[in-house]
């Protein structure tokens, strides 16, 4: 059974995909591809003239990549936001924590959520937690996020392909529904 697409219209929302997520520091992530799905919804969406929303996170950590004046603080080339789409600045893993983001949504009439970005298991996971509780209809791009290996709670690695499908499996039915790019251009296939 296919899950439900969202409706025309909805909001792409693309989260921290900004340079400072290739720095070699982070090791390991899964999804190589994410960025190319990404570019397929802007430009999928940009044609249809829906709304793109991005959201930069502005790190206040003195050594971050993310801080603003570093130049991992710019957005990727390939999701470069164009005029008239909103940029929300946030400071915490969630895209709704002291941004206004959930009263320019509403302000505007949108109730349903495209969600892409980086890092699956925390920004995105926890926009999308929060999307799901506010009753927003929210979808998850599976191959439109990355995540990178992580040590568990009892010392096991795990790899980033692990950690990015425990992710999605968290969230999917309870707070939004899991679905992939092609499924959500499959119109035009």
């Amino acid at each position: 059974m296919r899950p439900p697409l969202p409706s025309a219209g909805a909001v792409l929302l693309l989260i921290d995909l900004q340079q400072a997520i290739d720095h070699p520091s982070w090791g390991e992530r899964n999804n190589p591809h994410a960025e190319t799905q990404v570019s397929r919804l802007l430009a999928y969406w940009r044609s249809r003239g829906w709304p793109v929303w991005h959201i930069r996170h502005d790190s206040t950590e003195a050594m971050s990549h993310y801080r603003p004046g570093q130049p991992g603080h710019e957005f990727k080339a390939s999701n470069t936001p164009i005029a008239g789409e909103p940029v929300i600045a946030k400071q915490t893993n969630n895209a709704f924590i002291r941004t206004g983001l959930e009263d320019r949504l509403r302000a505007a009439g949108h109730h349903t959520l495209v969600v892409a970005g980086v890092i699956t298991n925390n920004s995105v996971e926890a926009t999308v937690r929060m999307a799901g509780n506010l009753s927003f209809d929210t979808y998850l791009v599976a191959d439109g996020c990355f995540t990178f290996a992580r040590i568990d709670w009892n010392g096991t690695r795990r790899s980033a392909e692990e950690v990015h499908a425990m992710s999605l499996a968290n969230l999917h039915l309870e707070y939004c529904t899991v679905v992939t790019t092609d499924a959500l251009l499959r119109e035009d296939s």
